[in-house]
């Protein structure tokens, strides 16, 4: 069965050509007009006059950002594709060896927020293939286009405000804000807004640098997964077998039950042997379909379903957090 899965893609020139600096016919006058009616909602952000007439002038609209969010590419895959393509045993060891590399500062980020170390690392790996494709777009300049087109104005306007108090808060300068061409910025892939309600300056050195700095970048992914719910002494699921068909089970979270029942009902482990005996809460998941892969879920993974609503994303988090830490990395 094929299950049509949305890939947005961050936004990055493949001609190398600076989206800010795109020629100066494909910037509508009225785009000009709105954004000089903005300075007070600047200012209010923190910004001084000046500063937030610097951040009005360097508003630029970007065409390529428009046409990016009316032909978002889509491609039919199934979970099974997804896994092979999205995390090869390339990006295992890539991950593991990101851990191995990060470790000090991934396990005080652990030690910290109480999320384990192999999850931070394979968000890391999902979203941004450890620190490697970020996106160049100028984040103000790209919600500025997206909050004057008005497909979702207010969405994106209350992000551009967001962009210029963490301009007016000093943690990274006008110019090198970048990320997608949708605003999520630098390693964590925040939105603005996420990024004012989890960042973390984690070195005490007056900034929330999630661009360049890996112990904001870690301690930040982290704050977002522990203030989203994150429960420490818990894993996110495990992939298990059915022994009758599958038409016999109930399917998603309005279905959980204790990892007791599951076993009454004959849900065993993908070796076929007994779940743990507990009464902690889980409920079944297919996101491959009646073929594909079968999960139990838990509490986290509905945190990691937070930082991105897609049970593809979700079990590939997991599936590489858990080939991260197995064998034993530490």
């Amino acid at each position: 069965m094929k299950i049509i899965l949305t890939i947005i893609f961050l936004g990055i020139s493949i001609f190398g050509t600076d989206p800010i600096a795109l020629a100066a016919e494909q910037t509508p006058e009225t785009f000009n007009q709105w954004k000089n009616t903005l300075k007070q909602e600047i200012q209010a952000q923190g910004l001084s006059e000046q500063a937030a007439q610097h951040f009005i002038e360097s508003l630029h609209y970007i065409k390529r950002v428009i046409e990016l969010d009316r032909r978002q590419p889509e491609g039919t895959m199934t979970h099974e594709e997804y896994l092979k393509k999205v995390i090869p045993e390339s990006k295992v060891k890539a991950a593991r060896a990101a851990y191995k590399a990060n470790k000090k500062l991934l396990k005080a980020a652990e030690s910290e927020s109480g999320v384990a170390a192999k999850f931070i690392v394979a968000l890391w790996g999902k979203e941004t293939h450890f620190g490697k494709v970020t996106g160049n777009y100028h984040v103000p300049s790209a919600l500025a286009t997206l909050a004057f087109d008005g497909r979702r104005a207010s969405f994106f306007k209350k992000e551009l405000l967001a962009a210029a108090k963490i301009i007016g808060e000093g943690h990274i300068e006008l110019e090198q804000m970048k990320g997608s061409w949708a605003g999520a910025m630098g390693n964590c892939q925040f939105m603005p807004s996420s990024f004012l309600r989890y960042a973390v300056d984690a070195n005490n050195d007056g900034k929330k640098d999630i661009w360049g700095d890996k112990e904001d970048i870690f301690a930040s992914m982290a704050n977002y997964l522990r203030e989203s719910g994150w429960q420490s002494d818990e894993t996110w699921g495990r992939q298990v077998k059915l022994t009758q068909p599958f038409t016999a089970y109930q399917f998603g979270k309005a279905h959980r039950q204790s990892l007791n029942a599951w076993q009454q009902q004959g849900v065993r482990r993908a070796d076929l042997s007994d779940l743990p005996q507990t009464d902690m809460q889980a409920y079944l998941i297919s996101p491959g379909g009646e073929n594909g892969r079968i999960y139990l879920v838990y509490d986290n993974f509905d945190v990691l379903m937070r930082w991105n609503r897609s049970h593809y994303f979700a079990t590939g988090v997991g599936y590489l957090a858990d080939r991260v830490g197995y064998p034993k990395i530490d």
